[in-house]
């Protein structure tokens, strides 16, 4: 009795523990809701990351534009201090036009890393990289102009040696996107043409497996054929000629021309029937085409 006491207490203690233990039942529907939540926060700090380039290569532009506009003045002023000028706000415009490179390239890897699709965005990063040849082509007239006047400044020789060697990758980029569009579009040539095939196979195979043959006539006209030969039906050559060919799935009545009629191959009794239309011919009507021709795919009917 002491034991069964002692066991009663362990069983209640094992419960209790299990009971404290047990934790609430996961929700399947909160943990979508969090993963997709965790998809949309990730997706959104990626764009506001591009976004937040974006703005500095604009950002950038105008305080190039700026700058070129305080070239420009001080070129065309007078005094001793205007080269120093000059050079002053051509260093900040180098500096600047690096720093844009920098980030258009950041922006691009950004679009290839995300795979991001959107259109107006791929249009503006190719506006900013004409914006960047267009630069190209101003800081080069600059030069000439300073030239002209005696004015060398090393600084804008390394900025446009730069902008140079920035149009010719970014062309060597577009020509390699334009090769990628080129093989993805071959490739989808190809699968559409496997495809293509794949289809015509398939249909090709599907008619065969729905052909069948029938031929009907008396003994002798069977025999004549090589049908019918010592009392059996297609056992050595006959004349394939001899039958029609039809689609079984369409095929579900064969009139026989004939007041008697007996079929020769072997069709399940069950899938068929045999009866005589208002002139009293036979009518050979299928009413389960799969099953009737599922012991052979030649019909045989001999008839007077």
């Amino acid at each position: 009795m002491k034991k069964l006491f002692v066991f009663a207490v362990c069983g209640v203690l094992a419960l209790a523990a299990c009971n404290q233990e047990k934790k609430p039942a996961i929700n399947p529907a909160e943990i979508q809701n969090d993963s997709l939540r965790a998809i949309i926060d990730a997706r959104d700090n990626e764009i506001n990351d591009m976004m937040g380039t974006l703005n500095e290569i604009q950002q950038g532009f105008i305080a190039i534009n700026a700058a070129e506009e305080r070239v420009t003045l001080a070129k065309n002023g007078e005094g001793a201090d205007k080269t120093a000028q000059i050079k002053e706000n051509v260093q900040f415009i180098a500096q600047r036009m690096k720093e844009n490179r920098e980030l258009i390239q950041k922006l691009q890897q950004q679009l290839r890393d995300t795979g991001f699709k959107g259109e107006e965005m791929k249009k503006t990063l190719a506006q900013l990289t004409t914006q960047l040849a267009q630069k190209d082509n101003e800081l080069k007239q600059l030069r000439a102009e300073l030239e002209s006047k005696n004015i060398h400044i090393k600084e804008l020789d390394e900025t446009i040696t730069g902008l140079n060697t920035d149009v010719s990758n970014l062309k060597t980029d577009k020509e390699n996107l334009t090769n990628e569009k080129n093989t993805l579009q071959t490739e989808k040539a190809n699968l559409q043409t496997e495809s293509s095939q794949k289809s015509e196979t398939i249909s090709t195979q599907d008619k065969q497996l729905n052909t069948g043959w029938y031929a009907f006539g008396t003994k002798k006209e069977l025999k004549k054929q090589g049908v019918l030969a010592s009392g059996k039906v297609l056992q050595g050559s006959f004349n394939k000629n001899y039958f029609t060919k039809i689609d079984i799935r369409n095929t579900k009545e064969i009139k026989l021309f004939s007041k008697s009629a007996r079929l020769l191959t072997a069709h399940p009794s069950s899938s068929y029937s045999l009866s005589a239309d208002a002139n009293g011919q036979y009518v050979l009507r299928i009413s389960d085409p799969q099953t009737f021709w599922s012991t052979s795919k030649y019909l045989v009917v001999q008839v007077k």
